[in-house]
């Protein structure tokens, strides 16, 4: 049962990280505004983190699609949601007034339309689905799990071959 539930919560995080990452890729331009709104960064590197961001989306993405180093992705992935957490939190505390940017959009808003609280909460589910495959990342229909069995299977015959 618990393999069922960790295939569920990584193909849920995978359509998470293939969603955000594909529509920032269609639209740098707006990706660019998103990420320079949140006002952390040095000017030079906006352009790269808005460049990277949705490709390692995209990346996180397609391997938790397949199941291929899922502990390792599922941590990245972790990772990658505090740090959202965190750039959306301290815009709340400045008083800044932008869209996350989440999924597409991002930059500055009415004061009246952020959703902080929305947009945190949002990212701390998915944080806790990170954390899930992080403590179990076995589940079915995985590269890991394909890989494993074939590693065991190795093993058990050189184990014969050295008995002979």
């Amino acid at each position: 049962m618990l393999d069922v539930v960790g295939t569920l919560v990584r193909l849920g995080l995978a359509a998470v990280w293939l969603t955000s990452g594909s529509i920032k890729v269609s639209d740098p331009g707006q990706t660019y505004l998103a990420v320079r709104a949140y006002d952390v960064l040095p000017g030079g590197l906006v352009h790269p983190v808005a460049t990277a961001l949705p490709l390692l989306e995209l990346a996180l993405g397609l391997f938790l699609l397949v199941g291929l180093g899922t502990r390792i992705v599922a941590v990245v992935s972790a990772v990658v949601l505090l740090l959202l957490i965190v750039a959306i939190a301290q815009s709340w505390a400045r008083g800044l007034t932008i869209d996350c940017g989440c999924f597409g959009g991002g930059g500055q808003v009415a004061a009246g339309q952020t959703r902080y609280p929305q947009e945190i909460a949002r990212d701390a589910g998915f944080l806790a689905l990170a954390c899930w495959l992080t403590v179990r990342p076995a589940t079915r229909f995985a590269f890991d799990g394909w890989l494993r069995s074939g590693r065991a299977e190795q093993a058990v015959e050189e184990r014969e071959l050295e008995r002979t």
